[in-house]
């Protein structure tokens, strides 16, 4: 390969890594383990670039290395890491095969139907139902309170709106840090949406990360203008990040699979 190329494919790779990575953890529930995957892929491409080229888009190529990957490997969930783990792997078990992979990357990361069948190695028409059966069947399984910390009004009294169309309740809205850790205090979220700027100049995270420390596990969405902030490969990353500007669809796509995958017995359907 010449040297020209070698830095071409590097830099290819390098552009996509990180939303591969996040597709990776959050299909298979733990950042451990989608880190393996993510590395068995780029071990694939730099024995064999020729994968990249497979399709017109290098994008959709690396996505479909990716699958052959993971489906060759039987696609497992991560290792169970504790109670909101283990009950994900239960409700892993119980969705149509191929479903969350497909409603994942159209909805989270953004391919059209023909690109996810291209990755995935199906028809069009077979990527449509498979996005559909999962939004219906994730949907259809838990309902719960959801805490929205987002300094924007607007953005926020759309994001409830679309999370109450599902069927959940929001708790609350907040605007800064200091609110966001005394809603969560009065009523403990079952589902935490945030942003990571806040109106305040303080940080969606932190506030985030103090929250989980009062109470532990509670599932987080960050929907971000900024997602480079939070993928950036140096401390554990959120499973599930929206960028903005955001679509309803993605929205309601990372809510059911949060409720869904980290839900606890105090959700009900």
């Amino acid at each position: 390969m010449l040297a020209q190329d070698t830095v071409d494919l590097s830099a290819t790779v390098a552009r996509h890594l990180p939303y591969l990575r996040r597709y990776s953890r959050a299909l298979t529930g733990n950042q451990t383990s989608g880190d393996r995957y993510a590395v068995a892929v780029l071990e694939a491409v730099v024995a064999e670039p020729a994968l990249l080229a497979q399709h017109d888009d290098p994008r959709v190529a690396l996505f479909a290395v990716f699958h052959s990957v993971w489906s060759s490997s039987g696609a497992p969930v991560a290792e169970a890491e504790g109670g909101l783990a283990s009950a994900a792997q239960a409700h892993l078990a119980r969705l149509t095969h191929n479903s969350r992979e497909a409603l994942l990357l159209n909805t989270i990361e953004g391919f059209d139907l023909d690109q996810v069948a291209a990755i995935m190695g199906i028809d069009e028409a077979e990527a449509k139902h498979l996005v559909e059966t999962a939004i219906r069947e994730m949907e259809d399984s838990v309902r719960g309170s959801v805490l929205v910390i987002e300094d924007e009004a607007i953005i926020a009294m759309d994001i409830a709106a679309i999370v109450e169309g599902m069927g959940h309740r929001v708790t609350d809205n907040a605007r800064t840090h200091a609110e966001a850790v005394k809603m969560a205090a009065a009523e403990r979220p079952e589902l935490i949406l945030a942003d990571i700027q806040l109106a305040d100049n303080s940080s969606g995270v932190e506030a985030v990360n103090e929250i989980l420390a009062q109470f532990g596990d509670i599932p987080v969405i960050f929907i971000t203008a900024f997602p480079e902030r939070l993928l950036t490969g140096e401390r554990p990353e959120p499973a599930f990040l929206i960028n903005k500007p955001y679509t309803e669809e993605q929205v309601r796509s990372a809510v059911s699979q949060a409720m869904f995958f980290s839900s606890t017995d105090s959700l009900r359907p």
